[in-house]
């Protein structure tokens, strides 16, 4: 079973906990006058939740890297690394220049001007999209980039909620449809648990109708990329140190 690091509870498992979550209601709903005992039923249906959790975490890996190969389909399905163009602002211009001289510095390869980026910028995105893979493989020590992992953290949670959008929704559909069905049957006289569960699942509705979205995954991709690009300082001041040693 993988291991359940900082990253995968909060970027696979939670998306995962927030697509079932009207399910899981429902089905504590459906069983609340039962739970005043431990017994067999109770054991096997926590199991089972558990299960769910971890085969929705996995799913959610899976459709958010679906979803990244779609919106990112020229860097291969990686966020793009897009303050490092001469055109973006983001960054000011003497860092971004700092940059590009360690980074080329590194790859072996000029750095694209601002004169053959306009001129070529396809050539250009390639050469970029080969320094955000350099710097990824060089800042994977999550407590020395720990603002950067916080932010791969928040980009991965997005693109996988991103990825169940349309899970969680139907899910949220079919709980919707039991919790009038239970209410129809009782002759719709207050049944309370599902009478919350419904209101849930409604808000439940609205929020991945309206709250997750490809801008929300875009914007997480760029201050993720504006991070990693950021990175680059410390393995500049990594560098210099490594250079007094030898001197």
């Amino acid at each position: 079973m993988e291991r359940l690091d900082t990253y995968v509870v909060r970027a696979r498992l939670f998306p995962a906990i927030l697509a079932i979550a009207p399910a899981i209601a429902f089905m504590l709903a459906s069983f609340a006058a039962d739970w005043d005992k431990i017994g067999l039923p109770q054991v096997l249906i926590t199991t089972a939740v558990a299960v769910l959790f971890f085969g929705f975490s996995d799913l959610s890996r899976r459709l958010g890297r679906r979803v990244e190969k779609r919106m990112f389909v020229f860097s291969s399905g990686r966020p793009f690394p897009t303050v490092l163009r001469h055109r973006d602002k983001v960054i000011d211009m003497k860092s971004k220049a700092r940059y590009h001289t360690f980074l080329a510095s590194k790859l072996g390869e000029r750095s694209p001007t601002a004169a053959s980026e306009t001129k070529d910028p396809s050539r250009a995105d390639a050469y970029y999209i080969l320094a955000g893979n350099w710097l990824r493989e060089r800042t994977r020590d999550q407590a020395k980039f720990k603002v950067l992992f916080g932010e791969n953290v928040v980009y991965g949670f997005r693109r996988n909620l991103l990825g169940l959008k349309w899970v969680g929704l139907g899910i949220n559909g079919i709980v919707v449809v039991g919790c009038v069905w239970m209410l129809w049957s009782a002759d719709w006289a207050p049944v309370p648990q599902y009478g919350t569960v419904l209101i849930v699942s409604l808000l439940h509705g609205l929020f991945f109708l309206f709250g997750v979205s490809e801008s929300s995954v875009l914007d997480a991709s760029d201050q993720y990329g504006r991070q990693l690009i950021v990175a680059c300082e410390t393995l500049m001041a990594d560098d210099e140190v490594a250079r007094k040693k030898k001197d």
